[in-house]
């Protein structure tokens, strides 16, 4: 691997590693208890497999995943892809990261939360962000060599301090909230839909691609091997990080008390286990160096974001410039920052729910396109299913339907119901493409 390579990788990573990356490894670490493994196992598989996966499928078309939705159906490609572009965008991944800097570096600081405090420090925060976005051209060259080496000393230095303070601790059962490794595993598992990743690789993928040609590359073997390459980096770097701050987080002790007084507050657990971790370890400066940390994560995550979001309306809405396009989500992001983190986080859970399965569906067809001749209705009709299964399930985990059926789903108790209903629908649809005489075999186009 050569050195551009590496600073694609890098930047991949850093802007994969935001708010929720931070956030959730620790306190899922707290919550397993003894069931730590099967639990950071399974936010691995959804927080790094999938997106890594996303990655690589992206590059199979030099349309990316526009060129690889369109051969399932243009208009499922356009309503699909703008779903995902508002909720990796403006309307909840963005303006978490905001809330989520706000609440790791000045709340600790200066010992405030409230809304004015939060105001003033998004106004600067979303300046930085729209300085940074303006001109995509240098997006990469910003992250990727100066802003993650940054990420990663900081990120670096509280981990190995947390080894050393919490490591030889016992695992903490204080606060165990899982009675099994099942209940782990599933917790574990939809936790890693909350990073947003596995859909944020899906506008991720052109930015590396973009990358990648823009080093010279031309030929369509080399450019796919080179982004594989970038993603096995950013990927190493995400589970050594993971599972190192899930380890901390499980050797943590919280009390009942203090469990229920962050409740009763609105505070974020896994951010306060986060800066307990810096306090400990480096007393007054932890609290510095954790804001370093939050605020570059959060901030190259933002900034990957707006890019890929702004591109890809301006792909598909042109009269509207892309720096008109970057204005006017960084302006959006900001007012929803002012929500607060749990808030932008509770509206996630469900659209996020309902969008990965079917995000999760989609590369796996394509994937098994690449190998295995298929027609479009091949595609279409698991699409479909899922689709209904996954609305339908939510409905009925939210409480806004009763559906007794789901819980007696194969799979139910680790929330993949649908995967067991992906797989019989697949099967069914080639069995249906294989009598659909009229329609072409799907070839993905290189350059």
């Amino acid at each position: 691997m050569n050195k551009n390579t590496w600073i694609i990788g890098f930047t991949l990573f850093a802007m994969f590693f935001g708010a929720g990356n931070l956030i959730f490894p620790p306190n899922l670490g707290l919550d397993s208890g003894h069931y730590f493994w099967p639990t950071i196992f399974a936010f691995v598989l959804t927080g790094i497999g999938l997106p890594l996966l996303g990655v690589i499928v992206g590059a199979l078309d030099k349309q990316g995943y526009i060129g690889a939705f369109n051969k399932i159906s243009p208009t499922f490609s356009m309503i699909f892809l703008i779903v995902i572009y508002l909720t990796i965008g403006p309307l909840f991944a963005i303006p978490r990261t905001a809330s989520t800097s706000f609440e790791m570096t000045v709340t600790p600081i200066v010992h405030t939360n409230s809304n004015l405090a939060l105001f003033i420090f998004s106004v600067l925060y979303f300046l930085v962000v729209l300085f940074l976005c303006i001109n995509p051209n240098k997006i990469v060259d910003r992250i990727g060599s100066i802003l993650t080496p940054l990420l990663i000393i900081t990120i670096l230095a509280m981990i190995i301090k947390g080894f050393v303070d919490f490591g030889g601790s016992s695992q903490s059962d204080s606060a165990e909230a899982f009675t099994s490794n099942a209940a782990g595993f599933s917790q574990g598992f939809t936790s890693g839909y909350l990073t947003m990743d596995a859909i944020a690789a899906i506008a991720f993928s052109m930015i590396v691609v973009n990358a990648v040609k823009a080093t010279g590359v031309k030929h369509a073997d080399q450019i796919f091997k080179q982004t594989v390459s970038a993603g096995a980096i950013a990927a190493v770097a995400l589970i050594f990080i993971y599972v190192s701050l899930g380890f901390i987080g499980n050797h943590m002790t919280i009390s009942q008390d203090k469990l229920a007084e962050l409740t009763a507050n609105d505070q974020n657990i896994g951010t306060y286990l986060l800066t307990t971790m810096a306090s400990v370890g480096f007393g007054e400066l932890g609290k510095y160096l954790l804001g370093i940390i939050v605020a570059l994560a959060c901030l190259t995550t933002a900034c990957g974001l707006i890019v890929a979001v702004s591109q890809y309306f301006n792909s598909i809405f042109p009269k509207i410039s892309y720096k008109l396009y970057v204005i006017l989500f960084t302006t959006v992001s900001f007012l929803l920052a002012n929500l607060g983190l749990n808030a932008a986080i509770q509206l996630s859970v469900p659209v996020l729910s309902i969008v990965y399965p079917i995000a999760i569906t989609v590369v796996l067809l394509i994937l098994l396109a690449r190998y295995i001749p298929t027609k479009p209705i091949a595609q279409r009709i698991p699409v479909i299913i899922v689709t209904i299964v996954s609305i339908l399930s939510v409905a009925h985990t939210e409480g806004w339907i009763t559906l007794n059926f789901i819980e007696s789903l194969p799979f139910h108790e680790y929330s993949l119901e649908w995967f067991p209903i992906s797989v019989i629908a697949t099967i069914i649809g080639y069995i249906v493409s294989y009598f659909t005489s009229k329609q072409e075999v799907i070839v993905y186009e290189k350059e």
